[in-house]
């Protein structure tokens, strides 16, 4: 009789973990670039298990959700006419580098902007000397203005540098990286629409998407798909704690029963 309540309770907590997947689609349905996530279930135990001082614990104990998979098919596309806009046509991500801690993430959300970045001196810059009172001039630092996402990361070029823009041509032609891996299970969906790369996805090499300017790509969520996710985590919560309910009864029933 345990084994209805483990598993209907795992149930019911699982339920809740998938309705947390189908909220975080949802809520980004309108972010560019924005891939959407899966729930994948794996059962637990199947056979008997031998647990401390040699106690036997329970089999089938139901499943549970190991991880969000990404869905990485292109979404489609929003002409912006936007001159900082681009899109990827085919595989592969942008280049994000962080300054603040060095690391560098992959998205496909080409919504960028020109940003001022001030550039420090170098430090073994010559002071200059002021011509009428002979005094030194420290070095000053300088700025540069670069291709960057909303959130001050620089936008990497093939060759892996910053972009720099003349602000005089803001049209004028970029080289934007893109970059890609051959496989891409296990990367890490991390704020943003941004993806994190781990060993397991191997190296980085030269994407063959191509680049184009003033569209977006767009989400690949499916909103309706979505909807009927969530009514059937709904009704599967529902049953789940219903087994717990039922379980609980016909516990008080034996438990009542008098010889």
């Amino acid at each position: 009789m345990n084994m209805s309540f483990y598993t209907g309770a795992v149930g019911a907590w699982q339920q809740e973990q998938r309705m947390n997947v189908q909220a975080n689609n949802i809520a980004n349905v309108n972010n560019y670039g924005y891939k959407a996530e899966r729930a994948t279930f794996h059962h637990l135990m199947y056979g008997n298990v031998t647990g401390i001082d040699q106690e036997r614990l329970p089999k089938g104990t139901g499943t549970k959700m190991v991880k969000a998979s990404v869905d990485y098919e292109p979404g489609g596309y929003a002409d912006t006419g936007r001159v900082f806009d681009f899109a990827i046509v085919g595989n592969g991500f942008f280049g994000l580098y962080d300054l603040a801690n060095g690391e560098i993430t992959f998205t496909r959300d080409g919504a960028f902007m020109m940003a001022r970045f001030e550039i420090p001196p170098d430090e073994d810059a010559e002071p200059e000397i002021d011509p009428v009172t002979g005094e030194e001039i420290p070095p000053e630092p300088t700025e540069e203005w670069r291709l960057s996402d909303n959130e001050g990361r620089c936008v990497l070029d093939s060759r892996g540098n910053f972009i720099v823009i003349d602000p005089a041509d803001r049209h004028a032609d970029l080289d934007i990286g893109v970059f890609d891996y051959r496989i891409y299970d296990g990367m890490l969906h991390a704020d943003s629409g941004r993806f994190t790369p781990i060993d397991k996805n191997g190296d980085l090499y030269l994407g063959t998407g191509k680049v184009y300017r003033g569209i977006l790509e767009t989400s690949n969520v499916d909103l309706a798909q979505e909807l009927v996710k969530v009514i059937e985590s709904q009704r599967a919560y529902s049953y789940a704690l219903r087994m717990v309910q039922t379980s609980d009864e016909i516990e008080q029933t034996i438990n009542g029963l008098r010889s």
